[in-house]
């Protein structure tokens, strides 16, 4: 079975057809007489264009690690920019990378560090369409390897929707990234209404992932701004799409949740619980919290085997994706051997994990070669 990213109608639609035609072999990973497509949904691109545009601005946006982090903490993240600078923006030891993990497609999106929501909107438009571009430019390079999730200025609406219609109608994208929180401001609140109209209108694969936690004041030390904080905030944001009826009125919506879905993907039944016995926790729902989790899809950036049956068991093998965080030091890049390596796993759900559920969301098209 081969499958291609075919590209959608976009400004480098002529570079993307001369590329797909020079460059039509997708690697494929052979298991005994079959073959299975990996796609990593979970994977990162920096854009230096873009951070020359956030400077502009009178609202800092800093690290939250280097910001609410220890020193030590502070100094790491410059290390690791240091090692790590070239693989988040050269393509060719990208794909160097990708080859190595046995990743056939990755689904590119953008460093959470230009996510830019605190600052003006105007130049939160400009960075959005600088790192849009850059992604399309890397897909049009090589469409059997990539698509694209862009990212939207949410601190103004109207500019997230008009560039939510430029990532999908006109750079062919199959989603966008979206930071857990725009300041403090919950992505269920009311002023985003259209936006998740628009969202499902286009078809748009939603892949939430934190930017750091909003409130790190018990946080400093051990690094745990990350380690506890980001999985935290996605835990509080998926909360509040689920309590505050994203999900109840644009049904058709694809989340896809970053890390497992944060500590909320593990613990459904105290959520149900509330539902029933407390008023506040229905105000915009009408079934379950779980009924709505059950549509949300949880990458394997769990790291442990036993939370990853947990995932399997709670919401079944075709709602589990692949994720990498490359090309950061959280990450984990051995992710076909992890789930290979999976004993509770059959055949048929390995290769769903590995890349046929991503396929099916993303919109790659498979043939019968």
């Amino acid at each position: 079975m081969m499958y291609t990213c075919t590209p959608r109608a976009h400004p480098h639609a002529t570079l993307a057809d001369m590329a797909k035609a020079a460059s039509r072999k997708i690697i494929k990973r052979t298991t005994g007489a079959k073959k299975s497509l990996a796609v990593d949904l979970h994977c990162h691109v920096h854009v230096p264009e873009a951070d020359a545009i956030a400077k502009q601005t009178v609202l800092p946006a800093p690290d939250p690690v280097v910001q609410h982090g220890s020193q030590r903490s502070a100094d790491r993240q410059k290390e690791q920019w240091q090692q790590i600078h070239h693989k988040a923006t050269s393509t060719e030891a990208r794909l160097a990378e990708m080859n190595k993990m046995g990743i056939d497609v990755q689904a590119i999106s953008t460093s959470p560090s230009h996510y830019n929501y605190r600052i003006e909107p105007e130049l939160g438009r400009q960075s959005s369409r600088v790192v849009n571009e850059r992604l399309a430019e890397i897909v049009a390079s090589h469409p059997d390897r990539f698509v694209a999730l862009g990212t939207v200025p949410m601190q103004e609406p109207a500019f997230a929707v008009a560039e939510l219609e430029h990532c999908m109608k006109k750079l062919g994208f199959r989603g966008l990234e979206l930071g857990t929180n725009v300041g403090k401001t919950e992505l269920a609140d009311p002023k985003y209404e259209k936006f998740w109209a628009k969202v499902q209108e286009l078809g748009a694969v939603v892949f939430l992932h934190p930017g750091g936690f909003t409130d790190t004041s018990r946080l400093k030390e051990h690094f745990l701004t990350n380690v506890i904080g980001n999985p935290l905030d996605t835990t509080v944001a998926l909360a509040h799409i689920v309590y505050g009826g994203i999900l109840e009125r644009y049904p058709k919506i694809k989340f896809v949740a970053a890390h497992g879905g944060g500590y909320m993907g593990h613990y459904p039944a105290r959520m149900d619980h509330a539902y029933k016995v407390r008023p506040e926790c229905h105000d915009h729902i009408t079934r379950p919290p779980s009924y709505y989790m059950k549509k949300i899809y949880y990458d394997t950036m769990v790291f442990g085997h036993d939370q990853l049956e947990h995932l399997v068991r709670l919401w079944g093998e075709s709602h589990v994706v692949i994720g990498t965080d490359y090309p950061y030091d959280m990450g984990y890049y051995k992710p076909v051997d992890f789930i290979e390596r999976a004993k509770f796993l059959t055949r048929k759900q390995k290769d769903a994990i590995i890349g046929g559920n991503a396929a099916k969301l993303l919109g790659l098209k498979a043939r019968i070669k």
